[in-house]
């Protein structure tokens, strides 16, 4: 599946406003009691930030994948018993979908059932959880917690870098969230996962060479999803992506004056329609190993 792993990315996704989430972020941290962390189950590990682990330390941690109607169902279940350990509880949600309220709620009780236990015992009424959301952009944050809290606290848009100021929101009597902008790091090690995280759309579009990400993923589709190619865009199949885009162009009617293919349209329409789930449920990382 990791064909053309020689791809990368490089752009400065790293921008201001992100070194001083961070530096707030570790400010904040001491309120907290634990930390949700958002991932996309498309993308489980890629789109893990590994600042998430220096800066929350020893908190206890729920990862929460979300998006889990854009991936697949099989690959999400092995991602989960692969992320799961001591101190760190697993579920995948749709957030926009779902009643998520009580599957949250539980996790977080389990997680800090040793706290809340020693808090009866010293005759103290257990106080909310406190917790931190934190996650990469536009991976669900914003829309979580506007879930669970049943209003509009937090702003959303499908798109990364809505939320830029951290602000605390509560969900009834048990628990207190901590919105958190969404953070990238500086450098990939994996020049994979700015693949990856391209494709899901954590990058802003207008700072990527979206040509080049969109080959790469048509010739990933193409290895692992020919069918749903086939079936979504009535073409055969080849090894080329720029034969695909032009193929797919002249059937779609993508033409421009001189009848040259409009690659551009065509680029846009299927990055479009990619992520949207119109080619189907699509885990872009698979499974593998006890990763974190």
């Amino acid at each position: 599946m990791e064909n053309n792993r020689q791809n990368s990315i490089n752009i400065n996704w790293f921008p201001g406003h992100m070194t001083k989430a961070k530096r707030e972020m570790q400010e904040k941290l001491k309120m907290v009691d634990m930390v949700i962390e958002l991932r996309d189950a498309r993308i489980p590990n890629a789109s893990h930030n590994p600042m998430i682990d220096e800066l929350c330390a020893n908190k206890p941690r729920l990862i929460i994948l979300s998006k889990k109607d854009k991936a697949e169902e099989v690959c999400t279940k092995e991602w989960i018993k692969q992320l799961r350990q001591a101190q760190v509880q697993v579920i995948a949600l749709d957030i926009p979908k779902e009643n998520i309220t009580k599957a949250v709620l539980k996790a977080t009780n389990e997680i800090m059932k040793e706290r809340l236990e020693r808090q009866k015992r010293r005759g103290i009424r257990p106080r909310a959880t406190r917790a931190m959301v934190v996650g990469v952009p536009n991976v669900g944050k914003s829309t979580f917690i506007n879930k669970l809290v049943k209003k509009h606290v937090a702003q959303t848009g499908d798109r990364p870098g809505v939320t830029r100021a951290l602000q605390w929101a509560k969900v009834g009597d048990q628990l207190e969230l901590l919105d958190t902008p969404g953070v990238l790091w500086p450098k990939f090690e994996d020049p994979m996962v700015g693949m990856y995280l391209a494709a899901c759309g954590s990058i802003k579009d207008n700072i990527l060479p979206l040509e080049e990400v969109a080959a790469w993923m048509m010739c990933t589709l193409c290895e692992r999803k020919g069918e749903a190619i086939q079936q979504r865009y009535q073409v055969e199949l080849d090894k080329d992506p720029y034969v695909m885009f032009e193929r797919i162009a002249r059937q779609r009617g993508f033409l421009m004056n001189n009848q040259e293919v409009d690659i551009t349209r065509t680029i846009a329409i299927f990055l479009k329609e990619v992520r949207s789930n119109q080619l189907g449920r699509i885990t872009w990382e698979e499974p593998y190993g006890n990763s974190q």
